[in-house]
């Protein structure tokens, strides 16, 4: 509806709202004259006219609306008989008409009763009967009306709902009851084609159920809330419904809480044309009393029903509709990266293809990524304005636009690390090098073995690329880790294991598989760090413990073979692993203890550029028979200590540095190591 004609029936509902509230008032006016025991007859005739004059104007509003006024749109929806229509109107006309309180308490014989009763609307109205009264009839059903307090029933003062009289009135707006509970939602006109698909056979499905008495419920699965609440949207907008979200954390425990709720929401739903998104996510499996609210809210609402789960939820007493709802294709995210670049004057060289097979990203996000890569462009041109030679990398900015958007939700799973190492930080012997090169190159070229070269089509089963860093802790395991992600462009997650094992049965498959979806996303490089524990010899199996303990080694093979990105495991001990494990890990590398020659690298690369040394002897200090990891601490605390002294870092800083480090690996330093350093 346009605006000018949206004025338009304003107007004239509100002209057919005051003449329907001017017929009541001249009926309780009548009321008053015919309960008079002596009147003339000529004032009576009178009254008549006027109540014929009302008819009139109320007849000639009803044909100047453009459509069907409010009143009668409330009317027909909750199914309200003459009686209560009026007796609605006789609430409303206190609020709309100013000399409609004298009017009630002369019709009532006492000018102190100003205001509407049942008594009144029994005795003065028309067509009246007891029925209207009860708590199950609409008007106190839907609570149209409220009863204010009182010890006679008929005598208590009445009073309409604010909802129901901004409504009556023209004016659209979420009952405050409900408004910190429930949210409306902007309607999408923009879906991926296999999710616009999927909006429309629900509404095809609604169509066909539209004259049973209740539309069947619909349920959505899958880990992307934005996708499911804009297939929600498009599936309400076919059917010409707006659509609001109530989260699970937000239903009422109470009972009488829940019952208003429901009570609350059936009546916006019908008010608002409004169909309900119940987004059942984050839920905590101990919040037995929400979920059971959950349940009966289910049960208890007739009005149009959308469920967002991740998982399926068994199916209630009513028929329920169940859709999974998936990422959009790899061919469905090309094309919705070539339109939403097609308008930008940068030639990005093939990297389309590169992005849809690192990222699944969906419509929305990848409009997102788009716009921040847009917004850094247009940042640095402003800042380098003055300097013509430098050329925004469009391209980089936009890949480290993807990775934002898709970076998973693990806070309370996994540790994100800022890779800080690059090749030149890395001293191992060239074979494992080498092998660390081969990782990269398997996870660059992915999408061309894969995909173009057809190596997806003869099963998904090894797809996903995995290694195993095994050594002594501090030879530069997850540095080589934090290198990859350096030399990839890739979020590095190292997997809380502490968070992710659990004594309970099932919770360690569930936190993993909330791992490798969240992660799923942006193919981020997953680090279990020392995965021993974890990733164990499967065990033989002498309780219900032991064998689901299997299932979740199991479960982790399954996952990690079909990971999209690259999951690295670590470990002290590679003999503690399963064998069978072993083989289904694509590259495996041992990282040695260094030797001589490797710690005097090691030591020529350990002090950043900017640190001032003095007659650093490599040589002497790789007599120091430690891992890197050991290497670095010395450095560091040395660093510490010459800074305090205002000096340059010497082989003195260092020697004490080294004793405060033996002491804490229970080793005595020796000739041997230290001698000739000062």
């Amino acid at each position: 509806m346009s605006e000018r004609a949206t004025n338009n029936w304003n107007e004239a509902n509100q002209r057919y709202l005051m003449a329907a509230v001017g017929v009541v008032r001249e009926t309780l006016e009548r009321h008053h004259v015919h309960s008079q025991e002596r009147h003339e007859k000529k004032q009576t005739t009178a009254h008549a006219d006027q109540a014929s004059a009302a008819q009139k104007a109320l007849k000639a509003a009803a044909a100047a609306m453009p459509s069907p006024s409010a009143l009668e749109t409330l009317c027909t929806r909750f199914g309200l008989s003459g009686f209560e229509r009026d007796l609605l109107l006789l609430c409303a006309g206190i609020e709309l008409d100013s000399i409609f309180a004298a009017v009630c308490g002369a019709a009532q014989g006492d000018p102190a009763r100003a205001f509407p009763t049942f008594s009144l609307a029994l005795a003065a109205l028309p067509e009246a009967h007891w029925s209207a009264m009860t708590p199950a009839a609409p008007l106190r059903r839907w609570r149209f009306i409220e009863v204010g307090s009182g010890s006679v029933l008929t005598l208590s003062s009445l009073r309409i709902d604010e909802r129901i009289l901004h409504y009556l009135a023209g004016v659209q707006h979420m009952d405050e009851r409900l408004a910190g509970l429930v949210e409306h939602l902007q309607e999408t006109n923009e879906l991926a084609p296999s999710h616009q698909a999927l909006a429309e056979r629900i509404a095809a499905l609604w169509s066909q159920s539209a004259k049973a008495t209740a539309l069947p419920l619909v349920q959505l699965c899958g880990d992307e809330v934005a996708d499911k609440r804009a297939i929600a949207a498009g599936a309400c907008a076919a059917m010409g419904l707006h659509l609001a979200v109530i989260a699970a954390h937000s239903v009422p425990v109470g009972a009488s809480e829940l019952d208003g709720f429901i009570r609350l929401w059936g009546r916006e739903a019908v008010l608002s044309n409004c169909a309900l998104l119940l987004e059942y996510h984050d839920l905590e499996a101990s919040d037995t009393a929400r979920a059971g609210s959950i349940n009966r809210l289910i049960e208890g609402l007739n009005s149009p029903l959308i469920i967002s789960s991740v998982e399926r939820r068994r199916a209630s007493h009513k028929s329920m509709l169940t859709f999974d709802v998936r990422k959009p294709s790899a061919g469905e995210q090309r094309d919705i990266w070539q339109q939403a670049l097609s308008s930008i004057p940068v030639n990005l060289n093939g990297q389309v293809q590169g992005l849809v097979s690192q990222f699944n990203l969906n419509l929305q996000k990848v409009h997102a990524a788009r716009a921040e890569a847009m917004g850094q462009q247009l940042s640095s041109e402003n800042a380098d304005a003055a300097k013509s030679n430098i050329e925004v990398d469009f391209g980089r900015a936009l890949w480290d636009a993807c990775r934002m958007q898709a970076r998973p939700r693990l806070d309370d799973l996994a540790h994100r690390i800022e890779p800080a190492a690059s090749w030149e930080d890395l001293v191992l012997p060239e074979p494992q090098l080498q092998t660390l090169r081969d990782v990269a190159v398997h996870v660059r070229q992915r999408a061309t073995v894969y995909e173009t070269w057809g190596f997806a089509t003869k099963g998904a089963r090894g797809l996903g690329i995995s290694a195993l860093f095994a050594g002594v802790s501090g030879t530069g395991k997850t540095m080589a880790a934090e290198v990859l992600a350096d030399e990839l462009r890739l979020d590095l997650y190292r997997i809380d294991l502490s968070a992710v094992v659990s004594k309970y049965i099932g919770e360690t498959e569930k936190n993993l598989r909330r791992v490798f979806d969240a992660a799923e996303e942006g193919g981020a490089i997953l680090l279990f760090d020392e995965a021993d524990a974890l990733f164990g010899k499967r065990s033989e199996v002498k309780d219900s413990h032991d064998r689901y303990a299997n299932i979740e080694v199991s479960y982790l093979l399954q996952r990690m073979e079909a990971y999209r990105g690259l999951a690295i495991l670590t470990t002290n001990l590679k003999s503690a692993l399963d064998t069978a494990f072993l083989r289904r890990i694509r590259f495996i590398l041992q990282f040695p203890f260094p030797d001589a020659a490797l710690r005097a690298e090691i030591w020529r690369r350990i002090f950043p550029l900017e640190t001032p040394t003095e007659n650093l002897d490599a040589g002497k200090l790789a007599r120091l028979n430690v891992a890197g990891g050991n290497i670095r601490n010395i450095a560091l605390n040395a660093a510490f200590l010459a800074a305090d002294s205002n000096e340059s870092v010497r082989m003195s800083h260092l020697l004490r540095a080294a004793q405060g480090e033996y002491t804490k690996l229970e080793k005595s330093l020796t000739e041997a190591e230290v001698g000739g350093w000062v």
